[in-house]
Formats: C-alpha cells, structure tokens, sequence
C-alpha cells in the first residue's frame, strides 16, 4: 500500500478497528476512511454499495462485526449470524464490484472445530463440529473468509483473511453481560474492589486454556499482511502463551488489585477446553506478537480506568 492509498477501515470504533487505524496512522498512512453506525449501516446493502461507488477505497479492512461473550452469543445467535453476514457480504461484495485492490476479512478462533487438534493450524477448518455456544457467529465469519476465497478462485481477487485468538485492549467492549472473558473480568472486579465485596463469583470451573493477544500487536499484524501476504488460506493470529481461566481470573484480580475470593459457578457453561493457535504461518512471514499478558492486562484496565470505571 502506497502511503496515501484509499484505504476504508470498516469498524474503526471497535477494538480492532481503531488498533488497524492507529497503527496505520502510526505507519504514515494518510488517506483513511471511516464511518460510524450512524453515518453507514452496512447490514443496509443499499447504503454500503451506495458508499463504495461513491468513495472507491483501493484496500478495505473489515473489522466491523457484533461481538460478544458466551452468554450474549448463547441467548442471541440469530441476531449474531444476521448482522455479522450481512455486514461482511455487503463489504466483500461492494469492494468487489468496485474493483478494490485488497480486501482483508477480520475473523475469529471460534471458527474452528470445537475439538480439533492443538495447537490449532489454519487447515483445521471445517474438519469438526463448531461449539455450540458460539455457533451462529462462527458459521457468519466462516462464510466471510469462504466468500474472499470463492472469489479468488473465480475472479482471481486478492482476498485474504486473518483468524486471531482472544483479543483485549484499549476500546474493549466492558458490558457486564455482553463482553468477552478479560474485559468482563476487569470490570467485575474493579467494580467488586469499589464496593468491597468479599468475593467475586465466575462462569464455569476455571479450567479451559485460553490465549490471549494484545490488539495492537493484531493491528500490527494486519497492516503487515495487507503489505506481505496474498493467499486464500486464513492466517491465524496469536501469542501462543496460554493460560487457565483461573490463571487469569488470578492476573486480573492481581492487577486491578482485588484482594477478596474468588468463586467458581459450575453451573455455568465453559466453553471450547483449549483453544491454541498456531502462527507458524504467521511466524514465517516475519511477524511476533510483542506484549506480555500482565502488561497487556496493565494498558487495558488504564484503559477502563480512563473511560468507562465508575467513580469510586
């Protein structure tokens, strides 16, 4: 990408939206677009084919998406496959039919079997049943990276796609129903230290392994591949360090500084029992993620602390 390519970042007010903006403003790139909700619905394929004609961005990354937890994918999967099909669709194929350079499609761990071999390899895919709690979006961003990758065979597009584990940083999303492991972890407990409540009570038993992977080391990694990397096949993204829920609830509650107990709720689903990616392929190419989880959990609560902590 030229420095002052078109370049569409679809989702700049998420998590990983504003990291792929951030780190291409930190690269020197000039010519960003962005739109929020409010100003392009791109579940609206009227409205999004109506934006690409009239901006024509050269390279497009797709990091708009409804994201959750266990608990908001389980109690909405319908809302979950809806939107996250539409708005991957709309994009894909509006930057299609605009002739855009490269497309690259944000996507998820989740797609991958719930008991496939681990670590994890992007060949994996669709060799197993998906988990059950996180179906419906897993099946939404399967049939995103599936779409770059018809197209590729058959228009011959630069398409590519790129799978990362757990993400967490700056911009997360920290509602108490709705949002993933760390960030519900962060805010659950500062909120407990707030109150000074004697005990914190999580989801499941503690046990499934997780990674976990810093955004802007995943912001890092995608302006990178959109430079270095063309191929159908995925690319996963992940720091392969992994660690127990329990590990983590422990590292969460360390670095917030909650002193009190904490509880385990067995009645409640765990989710996939280990989750590992392999980056290999990523790895080849030149790339390492570079924060450690402490000081990746450390920048997130600054972050919570800044924006969105009750005042104590």
């Amino acid at each position: 990408m030229n420095k002052d390519a078109k370049i569409f970042a679809a989702g700049h007010n998420g998590m990983v939206g504003s990291a792929i903006v951030r780190e291409l403003h930190r690269q020197g790139y000039t010519n960003i677009i962005t739109r929020s909700h409010s100003e392009l619905d791109l579940t609206r394929q009227e409205d999004t084919e109506k934006f690409f004609a009239q901006e024509r961005p050269e390279y497009v990354f797709i990091a708009s998406a409804k994201v959750g937890g266990i608990g908001a994918n389980s109690q909405a999967p319908a809302d979950f496959m809806y939107q996250n099909m539409m708005i991957e669709m709309n994009i894909i194929h509006s930057a299609f039919m605009n002739n855009c350079k490269k497309v690259e499609f944000l996507g998820s761990s989740c797609i991958y079997p719930r008991m496939c071999p681990q670590p994890i390899k992007e060949e994996y895919l669709l060799s197993g049943s998906l988990e059950k709690t996180n179906e419906a979006y897993a099946l939404a961003k399967i049939s995103g990276l599936k779409y770059c990758e018809y197209l590729n065979t058959q228009y011959g597009t630069d398409y590519i796609s790129v799978m990362p584990c757990n993400l967490y940083g700056p911009n997360d999303n920290y509602h108490p129903e709705n949002s993933h492991v760390l960030p519900a972890l962060i805010r659950r407990f500062h909120e407990a230290k707030i109150r000074g409540a004697d005990s914190v009570t999580c989801w499941g038993d503690g046990s499934p392994l997780r990674e976990f992977l810093y955004v802007d080391d995943l912001a890092e990694l995608c302006v990178f591949l959109m430079n270095n990397y063309s191929g159908s096949e995925t690319v996963n993204a992940g720091s392969g360090r992994e660690i127990t829920i329990k590990g983590l609830t422990e590292l969460v509650a360390e670095v917030v500084g909650y002193e009190g107990r904490i509880l385990w709720d067995k009645s409640k689903p765990n989710g996939t029992p280990r989750k590992v990616m392999d980056t290999s392929k990523a790895q080849a190419l030149g790339w390492r993620p570079k924060t450690s989880l402490r000081e990746g959990v450390r920048l997130a609560y600054e972050d919570y602390l800044a924006k969105l902590a009750p005042a104590s």
